[in-house]
C-alpha cells in the first residue's frame, strides 16, 4: 500500500517534530570546580527567582539567565518555576521597580552560560542537555 505524497510529508513532519521534542531537555548546570553536587528544584526556583542566595556549601549563588525569548529559557522557567515568559517578565518588573531584586546576569547561549560557569564557581546556570561536557557538572534536571 503505497501512501499518497501529501501524507508522507505530514508523516514525516510529524516524526521530525517528535523526535526534537524528545531530545530536547535542559539541565541545570555549575562549573566543574564547583563543590555542590547537586541542587532540588525549590533550591534552583528560589536561586533564579531571588527569593535566597545561598549554595548549599554556604557560598553566595550567582544565576546566570539566558536571553529572553530562548527555547531554553522559556523550558528552564515552564519547568523550575512553574511560570512561562510572560509570567516572568511580569515577576521581574514588579521586583525591579519596587526596588527589591534585580534579575539574574543575562547571556546568550549555551556557550556563554559555560563562559560564565567557568569564571565563577559559584555561578549557577542552565543549559540544553546536548551541551554538557566536562566543563560544567549537572546539579540538577528538572
Amino acid at each position: 500500500m503505497k501512501l499518497p505524497f501529501n501524507r508522507r510529508l505530514a508523516l514525516l513532519t510529524a516524526l521530525a517534530f517528535s523526535s526534537s521534542m524528545v531530545q530536547a531537555g535542559v539541565v541545570v548546570v555549575m562549573s566543574s570546580k564547583s563543590d555542590v553536587s547537586t541542587l532540588s528544584k525549590a533550591q534552583v526556583s528560589q536561586i533564579f527567582l531571588a527569593k535566597t542566595d545561598a549554595l548549599p556549601n554556604g557560598r553566595v549563588a550567582k544565576p546566570v539567565d539566558q536571553a529572553d525569548g530562548s527555547a531554553v529559557r522559556n523550558e528552564f522557567y515552564d519547568k523550575v518555576a512553574d511560570k512561562n515568559a510572560a509570567q516572568m517578565k511580569a515577576y521581574w518588573s514588579q521586583l525591579t521597580f519596587t526596588g527589591k531584586a534585580q534579575p539574574p546576569r543575562k547571556v546568550s547561549g549555551d556557550a556563554a552560560v559555560k563562559a560564565a560557569l567557568a569564571e565563577n564557581p559559584a555561578a549557577v546556570g542552565y543549559i540544553s542537555d546536548a551541551a554538557v561536557d566536562g566543563s560544567v557538572k549537572v546539579v540538577f534536571k528538572p
